[in-house]
């Protein structure tokens, strides 16, 4: 799409099914037409026909009695038999719940869309500080340069063609946003070498993040995975870094399935 130009109908459509699928987490198992209208500032009458939609599709159910709409096992499961390793497994989903079941702390997965970072996943923790999370969701996106997640997906991008990235990044960039491409470049390679980043989350948010990249991903599509805090939180950095070094280690052994007898 041209720079500048308006979304298509049908991007909009797009986009706002996307929205509705992502509203709905472990603190919001449960959506009306006017939570959805609300998050998004999206019109009534289109949301609601939008809702029932996705309701025809199977996507979403809606309770008879009190209006309100889930998810339906159809909407976790139309992606998956695309996916390979620990995403197809399941073994991403028990560890972003291992961790904040472990820390009180919500956990976030970040991937890389273009040159941008984006929230693939949001899991808000039960002890999770509100003022420092507010506003945060998944599907949330930023330039990659602009917060601690992006470093870190930006490390993972080959020294040949991250100069080159940095630049037009720095060229993109708003006045107040851009930034020493010699200090940037040291910035990366210290996550690059660490396979770890502490600093701010980003995402207009006032939250710090401590993320480690997942192991085991195609090259030019990283995902990192990351514990979110707000100051009032008080936490050990270090112990965090150590939870999360010993989550994913954890990864490299696969959830032991038993083996079912064949049929005679």
């Amino acid at each position: 799409m041209p720079v500048g130009s308006a979304p298509s109908n049908k991007a909009k459509i797009a986009r706002r099914v996307i929205e509705v699928l992502e509203f709905f987490d472990d603190t919001h198992r449960e959506a009306t037409v006017m939570d959805i209208v609300r998050r998004y500032d999206r019109p009534q009458s289109s949301t609601s026909e939008l809702l029932s939609s996705l309701v025809e599709l199977g996507l979403l159910y809606k309770d008879p009695n009190s209006r309100s709409y889930s998810l339906a096992p159809r909407a976790a499961l139309i992606g998956a038999a695309g996916q390979t390793g620990i995403v197809r497994d399941g073994r991403l989903v028990g560890l972003v719940d291992r961790l904040a079941a472990q820390t009180g702390l919500s956990v976030a997965v970040f991937g890389r869309v273009g040159l941008k970072s984006q929230i693939v996943s949001w899991h808000a923790g039960p002890r999770a500080s509100g003022k420092a999370m507010r506003g945060l969701h998944g599907g949330l996106q930023e330039p990659l340069c602009d917060s601690a997640p992006g470093w870190l997906l930006l490390s993972t991008i080959a020294p040949s063609r991250r100069d080159g990235v940095l630049r037009r990044l720095n060229a993109e960039a708003a006045e107040d946003r851009k930034f020493a491409v010699s200090d940037m470049t040291a910035r990366i390679e210290t996550c690059r070498e660490s396979g770890h980043v502490r600093g701010k989350l980003g995402f207009s948010s006032q939250a710090d993040v401590v993320a480690a990249l997942l192991p085991g991903q195609d090259e030019s599509h990283p995902l990192a995975i990351g514990i979110v805090y707000g100051e009032e939180d008080r936490v050990s950095r270090e112990s965090l870094v150590r939870c999360l070094d010993d989550a994913i280690e954890g990864l490299a052994s696969p959830t032991k399935i038993e083996k079912l007898p064949t049929a005679a």
